[in-house]
C-alpha cells in the first residue's frame, strides 16, 4: 500500500489498487503511517511568486513565504519517517527552509541531505503541456529508478507577465504565446503519477529482497 498525500479530490490517485489517497477532506497533515508516501503538498507560498505578485506583497493582507498551514512540514516529515517521494516546483524555497540542497537542473539523483536524495525532472517528458521543471525529494532504498532527464519538448508554463515593464520588454512573439490554464498547469500527468508510484514501489521491492 502507498499513501498519496495532499492530492486532488477524485483526481489521478483515486481508484488505484493499493493507493490510499488523502485529499483536503481527510487532511493529509494527520497521516500517521505506516505506508510509504507520494506527497504533493501545496506550493503557492513556496514558489518563485510566493507573494502573489506586487499588488499583494504589502499591506495588511500581504502573503508570507512558507505560510501553508504546515502542509510542507507534514509532507516532508512523512517522507522522512515512512519513505517515499515528495514533489514541488523547481526553485521551491521549501528546500532551503527544510535543509535540502537544491538539485542541478540537468537531472540525476544527488544527495539532498543526510536522509534522502533529490533531483530535477521536467514533467514535459511525461505528457504535461509545459516543460514544468519539478524538484523531487526521495527517501528509501538506494538507488531510486532513473527518470527522463534534461530539457523536454513542452512549451513555457506561463506566458503571462508580472509587471508592465516585463510585458514591455517581451518580444511580440512572446506576447502572443497562449497561456496555460490553472487547471492545466497544476494537473499531474498520468505517466508522471505512475513514475512517482514506481519510485516508491521500487524502493519497497528492493528493500524486501
Amino acid at each position: 500500500m502507498i499513501a498519496a498525500l495532499f492530492v486532488e479530490t477524485n483526481g489521478v490517485y483515486f481508484g488505484l489498487p493499493d493507493v490510499d489517497p488523502w485529499d483536503i477532506r481527510r487532511d493529509a497533515r494527520l497521516y500517521d503511517g505506516p505506508h510509504p508516501v507520494v506527497a504533493h503538498p501545496p506550493c503557492q507560498r513556496w514558489g518563485r511568486y510566493w507573494s502573489g505578485g506586487p499588488m499583494l506583497a504589502r499591506g495588511p493582507n500581504a502573503k508570507k513565504k512558507g505560510d501553508d498551514d504546515g502542509c510542507f512540514a507534514s509532507a516532508i516529515a512523512s517522507v522522512r519517517r515512512f519513505g517515499g517521494v515528495l514533489e514541488h516546483p523547481e526553485a521551491s524555497h521549501a528546500w532551503r527552509a527544510f535543509g535540502v540542497i537544491a538539485p542541478p537542473k540537468s537531472g540525476e539523483w544527488v544527495t539532498g541531505d543526510r536522509i534522502g536524495w533529490t533531483c530535477c525532472v521536467e514533467q514535459g517528458h511525461y505528457g504535461h503541456q509545459a516543460r514544468k521543471a519539478t524538484w523531487l525529494y526521495y527517501v528509501g532504498e538506494w538507488p531510486p529508478p532513473p527518470l527522463v532527464w534534461g530539457p523536454s519538448a513542452g512549451r513555457k508554463i506561463d506566458a503571462g507577465f508580472h509587471s508592465k515593464a516585463e510585458r514591455a520588454a517581451a518580444t511580440e512573439a512572446q506576447r502572443k504565446v497562449p497561456r496555460i490554464s490553472e487547471n492545466e498547469r497544476t494537473a499531474t500527468p498520468l505517466a508522471f503519477r505512475d513514475a512517482l508510484i514506481n519510485i516508491v514501489r521500487g524502493a519497497r521491492a528492493r528493500g524486501a529482497t
